[in-house]
């Protein structure tokens, strides 16, 4: 295979392409197992309302602001050791103590212990995506990123769909009684046997998966005169490049309230709007999230290194653009169509659309940032665009549905009015960047130790477009 190591401004060649898409593998499935464990709680809206006596807006908390909390602000020094320490042992020990915190989920006998459980899950989680994005840029270089990190970005829709499909099968396999007795447990609510099945596996299978990833060398590195990249240059960046960041920032906010807010109301209103049994939602759902939102992430990685190639400067914003304009009205429609089957088949386009814009902000942000500030960039960017998606996407439909509508019945035009508004916000804001994503660009092509001014010039040309 092709040496590559002309695309790195030092010489290094770059890992050997097997060991560097094993390493791609492995993320998967530990993304797969996040989403597992994040998800399912979609699929136990209702028993958990039930046995715990909750409103949709309590149960939107435990969804996303619960998670969100520490998931977010723990990113930012996380991502500070990935910047310095071994980013293999960081993911691992994070792999291990969300899955931990999911099994506690299912022993929590009420509303605050479950909550707690849920931040825990978010504080594990937070391990893995700056220190994921981190090692993938040492691992492929420039032109072959945006493939690499949208292949790793099926782990959201594999996972999202597997936790809809695994929680579907056991609803239904238990669906005859409403609690089950345990070894040493003793008797659990079925809601809390679904936490204890998906979270279990993860302790042991996955650590041991993490532990066969070789720490890949760093590049394009400048280090500080204390030896690593400091607040204040971290601060510069965000200066010289704030129009840029910013806009990506608010597009991918605006946009996450709506993905979000589907992924975590859909099952529930599909049973509310069509009588669905949630294990037949399960499977349904599940499948399409699955099938579809895969499809168009891996569309999607294909799609900007096609663009990068061809010269675009701009690729990641570009496409971008062209997912959100078919995204957002697929997110009006899709939750008003007249039958379930219709439905459904609205949201495999939606899911496509949203795949295949999953990994453009993390590819737009790694090509304008220097090495050693790549996680802590991402950290910030997941601290303000985790907050808002997680934090306020679920609870913002809860809240229109209780407040709004003040009918439960009307969670689908809660899910079409809210997906509709916040995504055509992010699509206005995605516009307004591409101009000073291009400025962001050209300052990069001038670091003479950034591995990332070579994107576009793979072909032999500068870039021009």
């Amino acid at each position: 295979m092709k040496n590559e190591a002309s695309d790195d401004p030092s010489g290094q060649p770059w890992p050997n392409p097997f060991a560097a898409w094993y390493v791609v593998g492995v993320l998967i499935v530990a993304y797969l197992v996040a989403l597992v464990d994040r998800q399912i709680l979609t699929l136990l809206v209702q028993p958990i309302r039930r046995d715990l006596g909750l409103t949709d807006t309590q149960l939107s908390l435990l969804i996303g602001l619960a998670f969100a909390v520490l998931y977010t602000v723990a990113g930012i020094p996380i991502a500070k050791l990935a910047d310095r320490r071994p980013r293999r042992t960081i993911i691992a020990i994070g792999v291990f103590f969300w899955s931990v915190m999911t099994f506690l989920c299912g022993l929590a006998q009420n509303y605050w212990q479950l909550f707690l459980a849920r931040v825990g899950v978010g504080v594990g989680e937070a391990a893995l995506q700056p220190s994921a994005y981190s090692m993938l840029s040492d691992y492929f270089p420039p032109h072959r990123l945006g493939r690499a990190i949208g292949t790793y970005s099926i782990g959201l829709f594999l996972g999202g769909g597997l936790a809809l499909i695994v929680g579907g099968a056991v609803i239904g396999a238990l669906s005859g009684a409403d609690s089950t007795t345990l070894p040493i447990l003793g008797e659990v609510r079925n809601w809390q046997l679904a936490f204890l099945v998906v979270g279990a596996p993860g302790v042991l299978l996955t650590l041991v998966i993490m532990l066969t990833v070789k720490e890949p060398a760093r590049r394009g590195v400048a280090r500080t005169a204390s030896g690593g990249a400091g607040s204040a240059e971290l601060t510069r960046f965000f200066r010289s490049n704030f129009a840029t960041v910013s806009r990506i920032i608010a597009a991918f906010s605006f946009g996450g309230i709506a993905v979000v807010g589907y992924l975590a109301w859909v099952p529930e209103s599909l049973r509310r709007s069509f009588g669905w049994e949630m294990s037949d939602i399960g499977y349904a759902f599940g499948l399409i999230m699955a099938v579809f939102g895969t499809a168009g992430t891996l569309f999607g990685g294909w799609f900007v290194d096609r663009l990068a190639r061809r010269g675009y400067r701009d690729a990641p914003m570009r496409a971008s653009i062209i997912a959100f304009a078919f995204l957002v009205p697929a997110a009006v429609a899709a939750p008003l169509m007249p039958t379930a089957e219709a439905s459904l088949a609205v949201l495999a386009v939606l899911l496509f659309f949203i795949g295949m814009q999953q990994g453009y902000s993390p590819v737009a942000l790694q090509l304008i940032t220097p090495n050693q500030l790549r996680a802590q960039v991402i950290a910030v960017y997941f601290l303000i665009a985790q907050v808002v998606a997680l934090g306020i996407g679920p609870t913002l439909i809860a809240l229109v549905t209780d407040f709004v509508f003040r009918d439960d019945a009307a969670l689908a035009w809660s899910l079409a009015l809210v997906g509709g508004v916040a995504g055509g916000l992010g699509l206005l804001c995605l516009v307004a960047a591409r101009k000073p994503y291009l400025s962001s660009v050209a300052r990069a092509a001038d670091w003479s130790d950034a591995a990332t001014a070579t994107v576009f010039r793979v072909d032999g040309t500068n870039g021009t477009r």
